[in-house]
């Protein structure tokens, strides 16, 4: 029973026994040129040997990893500003298009007209808010005189109220100071056109018994010497007989929304002329 009782001696001699075995089953398996006893140390080396070459390696692909998710985002942000510039590219192209198209069909309108026309660029618009006039790029040098119409193709856009050298500014017929003579080309009722708002007109001084419906067409009677007879100016709305007076109040929307527009023509020879509209 005493032998149950453990101390130091004893555990030393049961390890020796346990190890010796061992050690020898060791050697006869290990390189018999290599001491068994440094078979720890050279398990430790190479434990220690394979993690540093699984870190290494986790670090090379993580360092990869990184190297090309920054070449690929490099790659994008060309990517972006070559599509960004591509964009600018069609943006111009288009631009470009647009306008020899307009510019076409204004040659193509002024080569059919019975008229003199100057062709002109919008290069400014009245910022204040109680007049309704725009700025063209011909002036006294071009030919240009106070008083001259201002079309387009649709229809008419204004006259000129201040001519210099090289500019003029122009009033359009939204202006309420704005007045052209007009007739309905339907029933030849005639009336003065004047300006309401930015997009509307009045045709005034009608009589009560002038026929005028919603619809008409009203155009230039050529009296004015601003336009040829015959121009288009804007499309009856709205008409509204005085309940008790001699008149009627008639509402037109213009047939040319000045807002968009970019190019117009100057009528030179106005006088004289008799124009139906160029289709």
């Amino acid at each position: 029973m005493n032998f149950f009782n453990f101390d130091l001696k004893k555990i030393f001699t049961i390890a020796l026994l346990v190890a010796i075995p061992l050690f020898s089953v060791n050697m006869q398996q290990q390189n018999p040129n290599r001491p068994w006893i440094l078979e720890p140390f050279y398990y430790l080396t190479a434990t220690t040997q394979n993690s540093y070459a699984g870190l290494s390696s986790g670090v090379r692909s993580t360092t990869k990893d990184y190297l090309n998710l920054v070449d690929t985002n490099k790659k994008n942000q060309k990517l972006e500003k070559e599509l960004a510039e591509l964009k600018a590219q069609l943006g111009a192209l288009t631009e470009l298009k647009l306008e020899n198209e307009r510019l076409s069909r204004l040659l193509e309108f002024k080569q059919k007209a019975n008229m003199n026309l100057l062709g002109a660029r919008i290069i400014g618009r009245d910022l204040l808010t109680e007049y309704d006039t725009v700025t063209i790029d011909r002036g006294e040098d071009h030919g240009v005189k106070k008083g001259m119409g201002v079309i387009t193709i649709s229809g008419v856009v204004g006259y000129a109220i201040e001519v210099e050298a090289k500019i003029s500014k122009i009033l359009l017929i939204t202006d309420r100071y704005a007045v052209v003579d007009g007739i309905v080309q339907r029933s030849r009722a005639r009336g003065i056109i004047q300006g309401q708002s930015k997009d509307s007109c009045a045709l005034t001084f009608l009589k009560r018994s002038d026929d005028v419906q919603d619809g008409d067409t009203v155009v230039t009677s050529g009296i004015d010497n601003y336009f040829p007879k015959g121009f288009p100016i804007g499309e009856v709305t709205n008409v509204k007989k005085d309940e008790y007076g001699l008149g009627q109040e008639v509402t037109l929307q213009p047939i040319v929304s000045a807002a968009n527009l970019e190019e117009v023509f100057v009528i030179l020879n106005a006088n004289n002329q008799d124009l139906e509209r160029v289709n």
